[in-house]
């Protein structure tokens, strides 16, 4: 995305449906977005689900939604945040579908594994653009996911993609109260471990 388009012209265009402003996000992020899938989705899933469709999916929802003005985003860094967070979202709704008793891919016969490029997904993922730790973003927002009761779950992620505590609580059966008092516990494990990793 070029260093010339402040990230408010951006966003404003983007929630006018620009569809320039729609290929700057498209060609800044598809790379690392369509890696990190690859390395999110099992080689069986990958057979049935390529993480370009992830990626469309991904893409499709963020540019409606942006248009709808559901979105709050500040910044380069919490675009890439949301999108990440999408990416993840959708590789587990994908797991889950392809996982369901009718459509196991565990009872199909393996193939043999693809080559190891879990080195060249990583790399592009720490590529520029975006700051140098943008590729550690994805491991830390897995690492919450699997920490959280599925209940706390939805509420984190109906936040990360900028959602209002009240929207939340509707969304999620609790009351606006339960999701800050969520939301509040989440950022104190997550400065807890910043402080740990930094010790």
């Amino acid at each position: 995305m070029p260093d010339d388009v402040s990230f408010a012209d951006l966003l404003v265009r983007l929630r006018a449906g620009d569809e320039g402003a729609a290929a700057l996000v498209v060609d800044r992020y598809s790379r690392r977005l369509v890696a990190l899938a690859r390395t999110k989705l099992e080689p069986r899933i990958r057979r049935k689900e390529d993480p370009e469709d992830v990626l469309q999916s991904v893409f499709k929802s963020f540019f409606h939604r942006c248009g709808l003005g559901q979105f709050r985003l500040d910044s380069r860094q919490d675009l890439w945040a949301l999108l990440v967070s999408l990416t993840l979202h959708k590789c587990c709704n994908r797991a889950d579908y392809f996982r369901a008793a009718r459509r196991s891919v565990d009872r199909e016969v393996q193939s043999p594994p693809p080559l190891d490029s879990s080195a060249v997904e990583w790399e592009a993922l720490a590529r520029d653009p975006g700051p140098p730790e943008a590729a550690m973003l994805a491991d830390t927002i897995e690492r919450l996911f699997d920490s959280l009761k599925p209940h706390h779950l939805k509420i984190v992620r109906l936040s990360l993609e900028g959602e209002e505590p009240a929207q939340i609580g509707a969304h999620a059966g609790v009351t606006e109260r339960t999701v800050q008092r969520v939301l509040k516990g989440v950022r104190e494990r997550l400065e807890r471990w910043h402080t740990e990793e930094n010790q």
